[in-house]
């Protein structure tokens, strides 16, 4: 069967992570969304989303083919639904659509027409940016499930301080030394040649991914997932970075999402809990103002390849988004729009043609292309942001 992964209707409350990939590829837990719905499946997907990512992410229609919003993560009763699926069948839970049987012949679909199957089952989905930190506790505990059942852990090195070691599981050419886990408060997932240095002391759950590194005597609080090739280092408590980008100084980073190649810069913070403790907002792009979020802890949203230079302090809940540079004294707003430069004393526009020329930079440092197809996708995030940016 062919399996395509659809953006379905919260793509716009998932932004600015979403400007820079499918809701798919958002990673919360140890796997990204489309990781998680091809180990249960054992097939491959392609992904329906805006025409402007589909260059880079394309779509693949077969004869038949079951459509699955890729806002909800997979657990067993669901990937037995949508295997299950037969032509005119589609899965509803309330009035959203979970997955359908269509094909190549249908332009376009009647749900009036189908069978709708109920999906009853309280299972997670990713519905709002702060969901990808807030459900970061249960997405890791099922994935850890999921990646370790039926196989076997690398050993745990005698210099390492450990609690409830059935609880820890370490990947070929991890390295770690007299370092303190305690997985007695969750999973503890340390990847591929990943390396946690010496007096580091992390708490469960906990995934540090492919490559991933955590320096020297950092302190990490669960639930917390370090994306592959990124680095962490200072306190980190309950939050993710979905990859390829770096906190590697002392500093505190908490209840905060960070996309791919960010840069956080040596002593930087972010708070996490207003000082009258009140009910976080944050800045939607679906509503063009700041929601409710029903969280007291919220700290902050940062999109893809934006840096923040030393010293920096952001707001209770601050969202920033594609390929901002933020630097200097005081606050900067708690919404930062894409290719903005500067901080709290103003902002002008950060040029596609200098922030391309950084991002070649720091891709290749990793030995990743900076190709065409990000050009184009960055080029239009400028172009459809540009009307969050004042001079």
């Amino acid at each position: 069967m062919n399996y395509i992964l659809f953006d379905g209707t919260v793509r716009n409350a998932l932004l600015p992570f979403t400007f820079t990939r499918p809701v798919a590829d958002i990673r919360v837990g140890i796997l990204t969304i489309r990781e998680k719905w091809e180990k249960y499946l054992g097939y491959t997907t392609t992904t329906l989303t805006e025409e402007y990512l589909s260059e880079k992410f394309p779509m693949v229609e077969m004869e038949d083919n079951v459509m699955v919003n890729a806002s909800f993560l997979p657990n067993e009763v669901l990937v037995e639904l949508v295997k299950s699926l037969e032509k005119n069948q589609a899965i509803f839970q309330g009035d959203e659509v979970v997955a359908f049987y269509t094909n190549d012949t249908q332009e376009e679909v009647d749900f009036d027409a189908y069978e709708i199957i109920e999906y009853t089952e309280e299972g997670l989905k990713i519905e709002h940016t702060w969901d990808i930190f807030a459900k970061n506790d249960a997405a890791l505990r099922e994935d850890f499930e999921l990646i370790t059942e039926d196989r076997h852990s690398q050993p745990i090195p005698k210099s390492v301080n450990v609690i409830a070691p059935e609880n820890i599981f370490i990947e070929e050419g991890a390295k770690l030394e007299f370092v303190t886990l305690n997985a007695s408060t969750g999973p503890i997932y340390i990847g591929k040649n990943a390396e946690i240095m010496e007096g580091s002391v992390i708490r469960g759950p906990f995934a540090l991914c492919e490559s991933g590194r955590v320096k020297l005597a950092t302190k990490v609080y669960g639930a917390t997932t370090v994306g592959p090739h990124s680095v962490i280092g200072g306190e980190v408590s309950n939050s993710v970075l979905m990859g390829y980008s770096n906190k590697g100084h002392d500093g505190f980073l908490g209840n905060a999402v960070l996309g791919e190649w960010c840069n956080i810069g040596a002593d930087s913070n972010n708070s996490n809990l207003k000082n009258n403790y009140e009910e976080v907002r944050l800045w939607s792009y679906e509503t063009q103002g700041f929601a409710k979020t029903g969280l007291q802890f919220c700290g902050l949203m940062m999109g893809d390849h934006s840096k923040c230079g030393i010293n920096t302090m952001f707001n209770t809940g601050t969202v920033v988004g594609v390929f901002a540079n933020i630097f200097g004294a005081g606050f900067p707003r708690n919404f930062v729009p894409s290719f903005s430069w500067g901080g709290a004393s103003g902002f002008t526009t950060y040029m596609t043609n200098k922030a391309f020329q950084t991002a070649k930079i720091v891709m290749a440092r990793r030995n990743v292309a900076f190709t065409e197809e990000d050009a184009n996708i960055l080029q239009h995030v400028f172009e459809i942001t540009q009307k969050y940016r004042k001079e």
